[in-house]
């Protein structure tokens, strides 16, 4: 690395911060108009990332071939505005997804799992979309995507309380730190799933309105 290249990239996204966060509030805003009307949403927020996280993120090596992922930063880090969705139930992510598709333009549309069953670890689903057309030719910004975030309760919470440990602790993690972390991470994942079995069974449970009351319900009337 370049000992000039940290400060100039550091200074270069720091002058596009304040635009970045008006875009995301602007679109936080048409983001919760749109979810509006859905049930079991829990919060809706929009950020550009903090210069720290930039850098850090734009001096990454690929764990395969130890070179860096970004030759060029600026135009090719995806998350510099990031908005994040989050639902009660693992069936609400598809009901946001459906709707988030009707109105912004995707480029990528990619569930973030585990590939190995018996690992567990953040989980989420991860779009990268177009900053609608009307926006950009307002503001003119400096990069034409976002990155959007669904996640459920359970995932939010492990994510949040898991990032400084498990992602950028200032000793590394010993082998027990890391098996509680994993632990932590299956415990959400089961109560999501349990979350998501109980909804399921109430709702099958509940008859449907305007449904007329069986002769059990009308004896008890």
């Amino acid at each position: 690395m370049n000992t000039d290249e940290e400060p100039r990239l550091r200074t270069s996204y720091n002058a596009r911060v304040p635009l970045l966060m008006v875009i995301s509030d602007e679109l936080a805003t048409l983001l919760r108009s749109l979810l509006s009307a859905l049930p079991r949403i829990d919060t809706v927020t929009a950020r550009p990332k903090t210069v720290d996280r930039f850098v850090d993120k734009a001096f990454r090596l690929d764990d395969l071939t130890g070179v860096r992922k970004y030759s060029n930063p600026l135009d090719e880090i995806q998350d510099q505005i990031g908005l994040r969705v989050v639902v009660h139930y693992k069936s609400d992510v598809e009901r946001v997804r459906v709707a988030v598709l009707r109105e912004f333009t995707e480029i990528e549309d990619l569930p973030k799992e585990q590939p190995r069953p018996d690992m567990f670890g953040y989980e989420a689903h991860h779009f990268i979309c177009m900053i609608p057309l009307d926006m950009r030719q307002k503001y003119s910004p400096p990069i034409e995507f976002f990155e959007l975030q669904i996640s459920t309760l359970f995932q939010h919470a492990w994510a949040e309380a898991n990032h400084e440990l498990g992602h950028k602790p200032t000793t590394p993690l010993t082998y027990d730190q890391r098996r509680q972390a994993a632990w932590a991470a299956s415990q959400a994942w089961g109560a999501d799933e349990i979350f998501q079995s109980l909804w399921r069974q109430f709702q099958a449970a509940v008859p449907p309105e305007g449904t007329p009351a069986g002769p059990e319900s009308a004896k008890n009337m």
